[in-house]
């Protein structure tokens, strides 16, 4: 059995988030959560690498967050998942839906991107945050409906109550289900934008032309915020 203790878990979390965290988890939710991914390491191979899990915190700290881009779990694959939704280790080929995210990066403003890892955007302020943050190997969808969703939940929960302007990015059904009921009727409209999910499925659906990177950037310049700088 491998055994997570939960002090190496909460030592993960950058500090400031751990703080706003605090404020809405339970006294025991981080025991469960090493309860939780002891099992699954014991059991099954998960990612991404246990030091990783938590990388879009570190690098876009609770006061910095400008931005949310809601995904759903954390690549299956081998040395894809490194933390960040949508992105990929830097020795990783460009996943699908992301080269989709591209491909309308390009049209929105003639950005022309080559590698998979997003850290330069979440250095930026843009949280990169997936719904579950753990998934097993090729095996999408694994850990969700799991004690994941009481942290995401609190992360949006923390914005949403203790940080103004923060403009939040829900491609698909499952962002859009899983935010909209904290966001709806707290955060003016112009700070939510949706289009179906970038995935080969659905990116013709409405997630082609729908710009979302010029309108993030138009929405940060009317709060005097600094737009982002979206090439890699």
């Amino acid at each position: 059995m491998v055994n997570i203790h939960t002090e190496a878990i909460i030592d993960q979390i950058e500090e400031s988030w751990r703080t706003e965290l605090d404020k809405f988890l339970g006294p025991s939710y981080f025991d469960e959560l090493a309860s939780f991914l002891s099992y699954e390491r014991s059991h099954h191979q998960i990612f991404p690498p246990e030091n990783q899990i938590f990388n879009a915190f570190h690098l876009t700290p609770f006061a910095k967050t400008k931005v949310v881009i809601m995904g759903q779990d954390p690549y299956h694959g081998p040395n894809q998942a490194h933390g960040l939704a949508f992105s990929v280790s830097d020795d990783a080929r460009v996943p699908a839906s992301l080269k989709n995210i591209y491909k309308e990066l390009k049209s929105d403003l003639g950005i022309i991107n080559a590698t998979g890892n997003l850290k330069k955007w979440a250095k930026q302020g843009v949280l990169l945050l997936n719904a579950t943050l753990t998934v097993r190997k090729h095996l999408a969808g694994s850990h969700a409906n799991s004690i994941w969703n009481a942290f995401t939940d609190s992360v949006i929960e923390a914005l949403v109550q203790n940080k103004e302007g923060v403009i939040f990015v829900l491609w698909g059904k499952h962002a859009q289900n899983k935010c909209l009921p904290l966001l709806e009727d707290r955060v003016s409209k112009e700070s939510i934008l949706m289009a179906p999910h970038p995935s080969p499925f659905s990116a013709r659906l409405g997630f082609f032309g729908s710009s979302p990177f010029s309108k993030i950037n138009k929405a940060l310049t009317s709060q005097n915020s600094k737009p982002i700088d979206w090439q890699i």
